[in-house]
């Protein structure tokens, strides 16, 4: 059994990881929005397929595509690599991808103006699709005062860092994710605030409830938040359009049904965000986060079945 690592040890690594990384922000800023987002595109299409998660990517399209061929498999592989390795490029840069610079065009901005207009506390919803970061940019830029949720790093050099590229678009308010941020949201809620999720992502004691044909375990945490404050679910896309200049799409409320059951309504909320998220993923495949393992274990045990009984009888 390995030692653990001494403490001076973990931090000077944590602080070359750092250092690596303040590297790779400025060489990143250097080249200005459209040269970075074609070089993480060929970063992405040159090194994604090497890694291990090009298999997840690959059998988690199997299981929301059967249908589909081989061939385009592979050109949906191709292509969300060449977008998840733009986005890993744009993301120093986004202060510089918003609204007010011209690269996002916003369908239902005046939805956003009421919210921000009138303070009224929504549950913005959506999942990693194109370059994700462009949603909160839009709320932000928009003037919506909103509570943006993210995973901490495990590195606390590089979690700084982070922050304060998301500082540099707007995006100053963080929940962190666990205990506390529930109860930062809920005071959020409270004082006006709304609120923003991704809800596309595995939760191992969330709800079961369908995507693309197979019970995936959601969160069920923005449907509680939209029913105990009485308000909406307010879900939005992001589309890439050509390079570094997106489309982010406010699309229509989702309303959480209240019968006075509210277990039921809670998993009914689920049902919705995951069909809403399943449409959005239906009509631009190539723009989902493919490389997460979305499904239980034994989903991709029976599928891994399927194919070992495929191979043997042909």
């Amino acid at each position: 059994m390995s030692e653990k690592r001494q403490p001076w040890v973990q931090d000077l690594l944590w602080r070359l990881e750092a250092l690596g990384f303040d590297l790779f922000i400025g060489a990143v800023r250097m080249m200005g929005v459209d040269r970075a987002s074609d070089f993480g595109g060929w970063l992405g299409r040159t090194f994604g397929p090497m890694s291990g998660a090009h298999k997840v990517a690959s059998r988690n399209l199997k299981l929301a595509f059967p249908d589909k061929d081989a061939a385009w498999h592979e050109t949906i592989l191709r292509e969300q690599w060449d977008g998840l390795g733009r986005s890993f490029a744009e993301f120093p840069l986004m202060d510089k991808i918003l609204p007010s610079t011209g690269r996002v065009e916003v369908v239902g901005k005046e939805r956003l103006v009421e919210i921000a207009e009138n303070r009224i506390p929504v549950v913005f919803v959506s999942g990693h699709l194109s370059n994700w970061e462009v949603m909160p940019a839009a709320i932000v830029d928009s003037g919506v005062i909103c509570e943006m949720t993210y995973r901490a790093a495990n590195n606390p050099y590089v979690d700084k860092r982070i922050k304060e590229s998301r500082f540099r678009y707007g995006v100053r308010l963080f929940a962190p994710k666990g205990g506390d941020g529930a109860r930062e949201l809920l005071e959020g809620m409270k004082q006006g605030k709304s609120v923003a999720l991704m809800n596309d992502q595995k939760f191992n004691s969330g709800v079961a409830a369908p995507f693309f044909g197979h019970l995936a375990h959601t969160a069920p945490g923005p449907t509680r938040l939209a029913i105990r404050f009485g308000t909406v679910l307010q879900p939005m896309s992001v589309q890439r359009l050509k390079g570094a200049r997106f489309r982010a799409v406010v699309h229509d409320p989702i309303v959480p049904p209240k019968t006075g059951d509210r277990t039921a309504d809670i998993e009914a909320g689920v049902r919705m965000i995951n069909a809403f998220m399943e449409d959005r993923i239906r009509e631009r495949p190539a723009e989902w986060f493919w490389v997460h393992r979305r499904w239980p274990n034994e989903v991709y045990a029976a599928l891994a079945e399927r194919e070992r009984a495929a191979e043997s009888s042909s």
